[in-house]
């Protein structure tokens, strides 16, 4: 079984700093779990530790049945992906890829077996013979990518592997691992700042901030039930709509008003927002929640704002609309159709079922 755990782990460095804290983590056999976060959040750090790169200062690792904290990176049955290939660039595609297990001792015949096996599935074999200076970036990843799979190990790890491409190779590249993850049915963590190859990849995701877990929960709860407004801003493209103001009540009815405008929450709100009455929050709503009045067919003046559209951005299918509210901006993300006019007051609808509340101080989801 190659199951992961990490209980109550950190990492502190001799200068002081606090890379990763108390970090408590459990990866199913045959999971993919995909570590996502801002840079400097920990993120490759505890990654690094669970390949025996980095000691551990607290806590405890273990993969399947055993700790691993004292056991050598060559000896807990790992596999690293890293961001720069590390490959040998005097050796042959086949001699990268072999050169583990010819350090490990295996038969020439077995070291054959397995390298051609790994080509095949990542149709590289036609390279083999070539070095990597005549490769692609894409075409070294797969090669990087075959170097850890010859070795047949419990689990893979991958430190932001495609940050190096080009935007379409790095959407042929994420197809090929999902591809190769169902084949291989073994364990995946795999660590990025790019929150589109978290959604699209995990089976869940870990956010990381400041080397503390924020939330572990699969992509769709993450994005729609975020646990707090960081969660919720990183998380999602365009990021969420924030804006600060109050909760007020109004004959048995519960308002956010932000000074400019006043929106009425649902009742099923109510009961979590009542001891906000009166006090400052986080107001969030998601771009795609967000609508022209002159394309709903029913709204009411209780979830109708007006606003100035300052920039209108075309992207295909997908319209970008910039906005102010003469307190905040925020944008809106619309059908390709609708193309309201620069710099001129238009009305919009906001769904009100799906907007977030974050606790000013604490910042925790509210609702």
């Amino acid at each position: 079984m190659a199951q992961v755990s990490l209980r109550n782990v950190s990492k502190l460095y001799a200068s002081g700093v606090r890379a990763v804290d108390n970090v408590n983590l459990g990866v199913e056999n045959k999971e993919f779990m995909v570590l996502v976060g801002p840079s400097g959040c920990g993120k490759s750090t505890t990654l690094r530790m669970i390949a025996g790169l980095e000691e551990i200062s607290e806590g405890t690792i273990w993969i399947g049945d055993r700790v691993v904290n004292d056991v050598p990176a060559k000896d807990r049955n790992i596999a690293m992906v890293f961001q720069n290939y590390a490959l040998y660039p005097h050796m042959t595609v086949f001699e990268n890829m072999a050169f583990g297990l010819k350090l490990r001792g295996y038969p020439k015949a077995e070291i054959t077996r397995r390298v051609t096996e790994a080509a095949e599935i990542l149709n590289i074999r036609r390279f083999l013979e070539r070095r990597p200076r005549q490769l692609s970036g894409g075409e070294r990843q797969r090669v990087a990518l075959g170097r850890a799979i010859v070795r047949k190990p419990m689990v893979f790890l991958f430190d932001e592997p495609l940050s190096n491409l080009d935007a379409k190779m790095r959407v042929q590249m994420r197809k090929e691992i999902h591809k190769l993850r169902l084949r291989l049915q073994t364990t995946f963590i795999y660590v990025t700042h790019d929150q589109t190859e978290a959604m699209t990849m995990a089976d869940r995701i870990v956010v990381m901030k400041d080397g503390k877990v924020q939330q572990v929960a699969d992509p769709i709860t993450v994005y729609f039930h975020p646990a707090n407004r960081f969660v919720a801003s990183f998380i999602g493209s365009p990021p969420i709509n924030l804006m600060e103001g109050q909760i007020i009540k109004k004959e048995r009815k519960y308002y956010f008003t932000e000074g400019k405008f006043t929106v009425k929450l649902v009742e099923e709100m109510y009961n979590a927002i009542a001891p906000y009455e009166g006090k400052d929050v986080t107001f969030g709503i998601r771009a795609e929640d967000i609508y022209d009045k002159l394309f709903v067919s029913e709204s009411s003046p209780e979830n109708t704002i007006r606003a100035t559209c300052e920039i209108v951005e075309p992207l295909g299918s997908e319209v970008y609309l910039y906005l102010n509210s003469g307190r905040h901006n925020f944008v809106a993300r619309v059908g390709a159709h609708n193309r309201p006019e620069v710099n001129r007051d238009m009305d919009l609808v906001f769904d009100m079922s799906k907007v977030h509340f974050f606790d000013k101080e604490s910042e925790h989801t509210i609702v």
